[in-house]
C-alpha cells in the first residue's frame, strides 16, 4: 500500500485483516524482490494506492515491471482516476487532454517545459504536490498567459477542493 494507514482504514471498514507492506517511491529493488518472491511462493499480491488508480505517476510501476520480468500475471482493477475525475470536473474541454504529470520542481526547468508543452492543442493535466503549488502557477500563467485553469484536490474524499479561474487568477 501507498500508505499503510489509509490503506488499514479501508480494510478494517470491511473487516479485512491482510498484513499490509508500504510500497511507495522510497521502496527500492530489495522491497519488490520480496513481493516478487512472495507471490511464487503462491501468495496473492494486491498494489493498492491511496489517490486513484495506481500507476498514474506512481513509483508502482517498478513492481509491475518486476513481476512481468519474473513471467508473474500482471490483472488491473478499475477504479477512479485522478486524472479523469480532475478532467470531468474541471469544466474544461475533454475532447482532447494531455496527461504531463508532474513538472520539473525548479522552476527554469518547469518553465522550460511549459514552453514546450504550451502549443498542445488540448487540456493540459498536471499534477503538482501542495508546497509547490503557488511557484508552479505563477510559472504557468507566466508561460501559458490568460488560460482557463482548474485546481483540484482530494478528489472523490472528504476535503474534495475544486478552484476554477485563469492562470493569473
Amino acid at each position: 500500500a501507498e500508505d499503510t494507514r489509509v490503506t488499514k482504514t479501508l480494510l478494517a471498514h470491511y473487516g479485512i485483516t491482510t498484513p499490509l507492506v508500504a510500497y511507495h517511491e522510497h521502496s527500492n529493488e530489495a522491497v519488490r524482490e520480496r513481493m516478487i518472491h512472495r507471490v511464487r511462493d503462491g501468495q496473492a499480491l494486491a498494489l493498492v494506492s491511496d489517490a486513484g488508480t495506481p500507476l498514474v505517476s506512481d513509483p508502482g510501476y517498478k513492481l509491475v515491471q518486476s513481476a512481468i520480468e519474473a513471467g508473474l500475471p500482471v490483472t488491473p482493477i478499475p477504479g477512479p482516476s485522478a486524472v479523469t475525475t480532475a478532467l470531468v470536473v474541471s469544466g474544461l474541454p475533454t475532447d482532447r487532454f494531455f496527461f504531463e504529470g508532474f513538472l520539473p520542481p525548479r522552476s527554469a526547468a518547469r518553465r522550460t517545459r511549459l514552453s514546450e508543452i504550451a502549443g498542445v492543442p488540448a487540456t493540459l493535466v498536471l499534477f503538482e504536490a501542495p508546497h509547490r503549488l503557488p511557484e508552479m502557477l505563477a510559472d504557468a500563467a507566466a508561460v501559458l498567459g490568460e488560460r482557463p485553469a482548474v485546481v483540484a484536490r482530494e478528489l472523490t474524499k472528504l476535503f474534495e477542493t475544486v478552484r476554477r479561474g485563469t492562470l493569473p487568477d
